[in-house]
């Protein structure tokens, strides 16, 4: 089913896409803002067409949502389950809270994207930004993987200041030569391993498939991962550890 959003307010709209997300495919076109869009879905394959506004796919428990264009603020907030694919650029707390499923940006985030991820037994959630991210990336993560390739960025870290601030679990991989200057002291930095670089060849493969890059050369260029300290001072304040 294809719904035309020109014009259309954002409870009527997200109403409509739910009905028809439980009936198959959607496909909305004429997007200018509408937030909330694919809310709650599970299982569901959403194509999106123009600009979805905040908070999309926000409890995502399931399926897979399409942006051909860029999203706005806190897409992916809270999901539980389930892709979000950006064929463009999304705005600042891309992830929030996400705690499953997998976000793959084409582009650029801007500030706060991965702030408090978290993960549970088998749920490990996946955010992988082909460009930059803003300031505070992977701010106060709590579990998941936040991978920043830094594609068009001439080698340079990948991520804005205080990258990491209030870390206490989980994994940063950022492609880059240098390190940011100003990591936080909870953050213990170094070299990916051949071992680390393992543990997100699926993912960077699966971005590489989605936006025609070259999943090789990528992996062979140097990157970093980061990890909270075990002594950090944030740990204590968390009941699982």
């Amino acid at each position: 089913m294809t719904i035309d959003a020109t014009g259309m307010h954002y409870q009527e709209l997200c109403r409509r896409v739910k009905d028809a997300a439980a009936q198959g495919a959607v496909q909305v076109t004429g997007l200018m803002g509408q937030r909330y869009i694919g809310s709650g879905v599970s299982g569901a394959d959403i194509t999106l067409r123009g600009t979805p506004g905040n908070a999309l796919g926000a409890y995502l428990d399931g399926g897979c949502i399409q942006v051909w264009g860029n999203a706005q603020d806190a897409t992916g907030d809270t999901m539980n389950g389930g892709k979000i694919i950006i064929h463009g650029s999304s705005g600042d707390a891309t992830g929030y809270a996400m705690r499953g499923g997998k976000i793959f940006v084409r582009d650029s985030t801007g500030y706060r994207a991965g702030i408090h991820m978290k993960a549970y037994k088998d749920k490990v959630p996946v955010l992988l930004i082909g460009g930059r991210a803003g300031n505070f990336l992977g701010e106060y993560q709590a579990g998941g993987r936040i991978v920043a390739l830094g594609l068009g960025c001439g080698g340079q870290a990948p991520a804005g200041d205080f990258c990491g601030t209030g870390m206490h679990g989980g994994e940063i991989y950022l492609r880059c030569d240098t390190l940011p200057d100003d990591l936080p002291p909870q953050v213990v930095a170094r070299q990916a391993s051949d071992a680390d670089l393992e543990s997100i060849r699926a993912d960077v493969a699966r971005y590489c498939a989605l936006f025609d890059q070259d999943c090789a050369s990528i992996l062979s260029d140097r990157f970093f991962v980061l990890r909270p300290d075990r002594a950090n001072p944030y740990k204590q304040l968390y009941t699982h550890n």
